[in-house]
């Protein structure tokens, strides 16, 4: 039996050193730990809050989310922008949600938009759902696209080119039908 001890304690040794192996060659395991973190830092931090005594001069990038009740001179682009009832943009907004309760001047792009009944808004609005609710003021145009934020740089570029070539037809043209007549 002594020496049937001592191979069970060998069997029992190969399998110790075997199992520290495998998570040792198992760096899968590894990223797995990290993922935990990850998933600590998922929770959404608090939105970042311009408040109403502030002027910013730029641009604003995040991708967080942005209260602001104050004025801003620039673009912003986030991922949930809210436009206080006091707040003042003027220039470029795109958000996946946007919600404007003050004034913008200036287009807005986003995914869902939403102008509430203090809103105030003087430029154009590309969204894929809008809701604009009773007592909202908006001067522009509102067009409807299947990826607003996607496209709206694609389509900016490729609108400047095509509308200038149908300009330039159609004085080419005019000239052409003056003569004729005269």
């Amino acid at each position: 039996m002594f020496s049937k001890s001592k191979i069970a304690s060998k069997s029992s040794e190969p399998t110790r050193p075997a199992a520290p192996t495998e998570p040792a060659a198992g760096k899968p395991a590894a990223p797995a730990a990290p993922r935990a973190p990850d998933a600590k830092p998922a929770p959404k931090a608090p939105p970042s809050l311009l408040s109403n005594d502030l002027t910013v001069k730029g641009n604003l990038v995040t991708t967080g989310d942005i209260v602001v009740e104050g004025t801003v001179e620039g673009d912003i682009r986030a991922h949930i922008l809210t436009v206080g009832e006091g707040a003042l943009i003027r220039g470029e907004i795109v958000a996946d949600d946007i919600v404007v309760n003050g004034r913008v001047v200036g287009r807005v792009r986003g995914i869902k938009v939403r102008l509430t009944s203090t809103a105030r808004v003087e430029g154009d609005i590309i969204h894929k759902t809008i809701a604009i609710e009773s007592g909202a003021h908006f001067e522009g145009s509102v067009q409807r696209q299947e990826d607003p934020l996607a496209t709206g740089q694609k389509q900016a570029a490729q609108g400047a080119a095509p509308a200038a070539r149908p300009a330039a037809a159609k004085p080419a043209a005019k000239p052409a039908s003056q003569p004729a007549k005269g």
